[in-house]
């Protein structure tokens, strides 16, 4: 049967990020997987080039948006070899095949009735003096709250947005309040598919059960149609017979994976239909950000287009670094370029796959971490095995043993964790697979030590045979994380281009010359500007008076997983039934002390300008949720209360601000009411 997988199409607006590289990663692994295995399988991708932010920009940069999008296209493709990235085919959404195709499904649509055109409600700048599709407003999300949200779908909780759904809309562009007025537009009426959809999700085990939970909840609310046409000015394909209105960028982007199959196959011997109407299976890759367009709009438009559902589509979470969303004031935002002139690129395809499975969860880049991981497991565990085994052969043997142990238990236990290796990559579990991987590098290495062959050379060098074909099966086995790093080793075998099939453990030895494999990571990314203090958000769950003072409370905090106490100078402006279940502000890194008898660790934070006293809340984030200051990382180191006092943290503006940065957690800023302009926070 063959196989098509896709990775969500990078949109060529800028340069591809390390957030981004981790679907990449992802979905190449698990292809070259399935090649390694002899699956007929293709791996296709392009990219997504329409839509106004392309048009704005591009006239920002003075050039016409189809020569803004090639750019950043092609700088992509440079990005993603450097990572060995092994599309079968790289395309873009602008081209004659994606137009074609684009013009087969709307056609196919309409005459089935699923596609009406009505008046409806859009958002119109009138200082930009046009009409502004969802991406280019933003504002807060009706649903969870979070700021800056676009309005097309929120990052936060997944929700799918209309622009006119947001509260407080700005034009993305000039920053103004858009009103709204009426226009006409082509919808897609997906409550069609309403059972059909349901069926699908239904029987099909292959799906996360969480995200089939969050599909089903909003099934359940009833789907809406979706607009699928937007106003010019706009980068895109015009929609046939209509003088102003274009193909929205969602409805031709999904698309994109099937005319990048069309150009494949026409520039080979097979039809783009043998994967999208034939016995085949298809596998999409995505981030948690974009299920409701793949698991709702894209496969209704396949129903319409009498087309292959999905076999699988697998969902990741997103990437932080160091704890925290990516962030070019912190330092910790890199383009994918970046990174790569930074570190061997293998290197962050082993730490992803060494933290992947099939898991919605999102997965932290601690560069302390990853510089622990690269030299104490890639380069300490399996480049010395890998070396010491064949530089000692190439030394003492003239790189050649034709006899090799036969160590049953040995070859037992490896056998026994290369079946385990094999189901972990079929799972998407790379996590369990790197670590079955590393297990047979580490029983070579214990194996290697106990024979102690510089010892006796002659009567261990069956013995160093037998560990040579380890090393050469794991070449194999770690193929598909780092294939460059397999090739080398295949050459100093001697061999190329070796198969699953090829794992062996009595092939005789005739080596090429021996190399290191990897340098260990000598340094980090330097250090980011730190803010003395460490915040947290914490849950008030309980209000004691203090026994041995008028003025002060005792309060029982929550951090998540952590509890407190703290005593608090509150008693004059909040009731305990006030204060009880508040989400308040602490700094977790005060050095603790004794108030009146009571140990405290950690200081509430509120506001005060020598009348009125606000404690510093943020209702919207959870108990354990950090605080941040834009642009500054959370030092962990104690401080004392002098040192806090020196900090100078005031409210401007309604907001909670030092050195001109504003606190935040990831779904609020720290607004404070009550207080004048320049009170102090303490």
């Amino acid at each position: 049967m063959k196989t098509l997988i896709t990775s969500a199409l990078p949109y060529a607006n800028g340069e591809v990020h390390i957030g981004q590289m981790l679907e990449y990663v992802q979905t190449d692994i698990y292809s070259r997987f399935l090649k390694l295995i002899g699956e007929d399988i293709i791996y296709m991708c392009a990219s997504d080039m329409h839509g106004t932010p392309i048009e704005v920009n591009a006239q920002k940069a003075g050039i016409k948006p189809e020569e803004f999008a090639n750019k950043n296209h092609e700088k992509n493709k440079k990005t993603f070899k450097k990572y060995l990235i092994g599309f079968d085919n790289y395309h873009k959404t602008h081209s004659p095949e994606n137009e074609e195709l684009s013009n087969y499904f709307f056609d196919k649509m309409k005459k089935k009735g699923h596609i009406v055109k009505k008046k409806v409600e859009v958002i119109y700048c009138e200082e930009c003096n046009r009409s502004l599709p969802d991406r280019y407003v933003r504002g807060t999300c009706p649903q969870c709250g979070t700021h800056e949200q676009y309005g097309d779908v929120c990052e936060q909780c997944g929700i799918t947005l209309k622009g006119t759904d947001l509260l407080n809309p700005k034009c993305s562009i000039c920053g103004k309040t858009p009103i709204t007025k009426d226009a006409e537009h082509y919808f897609f009426r997906l409550s069609n598919f309403t059972k059909k959809l349901t069926d699908w999700l239904n029987h099909n085990k292959n799906l996360q059960p969480e995200i089939k939970k969050h599909i089903f909840g909003w099934i359940e609310k009833g789907l809406e149609d979706w607009c699928i046409s937007r106003e010019g000015p706009y980068f895109g394909f015009k929609i046939p017979g209509e003088k102003n209105l274009y193909f929205y960028v969602w409805l031709d982007a999904p698309i994109g994976y099937v005319s990048s199959t069309k150009n494949y196959c026409d520039k080979g011997e097979c039809d783009w239909k043998d994967y999208w109407q034939g016995k085949s299976r298809i596998i999409h890759v995505i981030g948690k950000d974009i299920i409701y367009f793949h698991f709702l709009f894209w496969p209704a438009m396949l129903m319409a287009a009498d087309l292959n559902l999905p076999e699988d589509i697998v969902v990741h979470g997103f990437l932080t670094v160091n704890g925290q969303r990516m962030s070019k004031s912190r330092g910790t935002f890199f383009t994918a370029k970046e990174f790569a002139e930074l570190y061997n690129p293998e290197y962050l395809r082993f730490y992803y796959a060494k933290n992947l499975s099939k898991k919605m969860t999102d997965l932290d880049l601690n560069f302390g971490d990853f510089k622990d991981t690269i030299n104490n497991e890639l380069v300490a565990n399996l480049g010395n095995f890998s070396y010491r085994t064949l530089s000692f052969i190439d030394k003492n043997y003239d790189g050649e043993i034709s006899e090799i142990e036969k160590d049953e238990e040995l070859i037992g236990k490896v056998k026994h964790i290369v079946e385990h290796v094999e189901k972990a990559y079929h799972a998407f579990d790379f996590r369990e697979a790197v670590k079955g991987i590393m297990e047979i590098s580490s029983l070579g290495n214990a194996y290697f030590q106990k024979k102690e062959p510089w010892k006796d050379k002659e009567g261990a060098k069956k013995a160093v045979g037998l560990c040579a074909n380890l090393v050469r099966s794991l070449s194999i086995l770690i193929k598909p994380v780092l294939p460059k790093m397999s090739v080398d080793l295949e050459k100093q075998f001697g061999e190329k281009d070796l198969k699953w099939n090829k794992i062996a453990f009595d092939k005789k030895i005739k080596l090429k010359e021996a190399k290191p494999l990897f340098k260990k990571i000598e340094k980090l990314p330097e250090k980011t500007k730190k803010f003395p203090l460490k915040m947290k958000v914490a849950k008030i769950v309980d209000v004691k008076e203090h026994p041995k003072a008028d003025k002060l409370y005792v309060l029982d905090i929550s951090l998540g997983k952590e509890k407190r106490t703290i005593v608090a100078g509150l008693k004059r402006y909040y009731e305990p039934e006030v204060l009880k279940g508040k989400h308040i502000v602490v700094c977790v890194n005060l050095e603790p002390a004794k108030i009146r008898g009571i140990e405290s660790n950690g200081m509430l934070l509120a506001a005060e300008d020598g009348i009125n006293v606000t404690l510093l809340e943020a209702p919207k984030s959870k108990p354990g949720d950090d605080v941040l200051v834009e642009g500054y990382e959370s030092d962990d180191k104690q401080i004392t209360f002098e040192e806090f006092k020196k900090l100078d943290i005031k409210v401007i503006n309604g907001k909670v601000v030092w050195e001109k940065s504003d606190f935040h957690t990831v779904k609020e800023e720290i607004k404070v009411e009550g207080v004048n302009d320049g009170a102090q926070i303490g």
